[in-house]
């Protein structure tokens, strides 16, 4: 049913979607570019009801209130304190270490910005996660121009500056420009 469902999403939206199953692990680190608007929120999670995979996201404590907790909670939404950056990661490494499957979704850009000259460079968050927790980081991509999507590539990661490297290579293989920090 939940894969009919996401199915249907990606042909109602018009979009077409890849997505090797081989690629994913019970545990994992999830990217997602390019993040343009809110219909790639859709789209992910018509992909992940598709592979039938649980997520879990990180979204700001503040909204864990009133009605809206149970909600978040429900769809695998963990409260973080933004302002202690140094404690998500050990947060993060519990989550993993307390679970036998355990998929983070992360979209690393600070914005939804639509012209590439707007985008900053992305955060690297994910990376830190995933090197502490030793699970691979999964590449995912929403490419509004060719109304395609998908999970595409992994990556198990080593060192900081080269894994960026490949992950923009990666996505520059599809026609997506993200930025890296210097």
């Amino acid at each position: 049913m939940k894969k009919r469902l996401g199915e249907s999403i990606f042909k109602l939206a018009g979009w077409t979607y890849q997505a090797d199953p081989s690629l994913l692990e019970n545990k994992q680190v999830i990217i997602g570019f390019e993040h343009t608007s809110n219909m790639d929120a859709v789209l992910s999670l018509a992909i992940f009801a598709i592979l039938d995979i649980k997520i879990y996201t990180l979204i700001k404590k503040e909204l864990f209130k009133g009605p809206l907790k149970p909600l978040l909670k429900a769809v695998g939404g963990i409260p973080v304190d933004r302002h202690n950056k140094g404690n998500i990661v050990e947060q993060m490494v519990q989550e993993f270490n307390t679970h036998d499957k355990f998929s983070l979704v992360i979209a690393p850009e600070a914005t939804r910005a639509k012209n590439s000259a707007d985008r900053k460079p992305i955060r690297t968050g994910f990376w830190h996660i995933a090197k502490a927790a030793n699970v691979p980081i999964i590449l995912m991509y929403a490419h509004a121009p060719t109304k395609s999507g998908g999970i595409f590539a992994k990556i198990h990661p080593t060192d900081l500056e080269e894994d960026l490297k490949l992950i923009k290579e990666k996505y520059a293989e599809l026609g997506i420009d993200i930025k890296i920090p210097e």
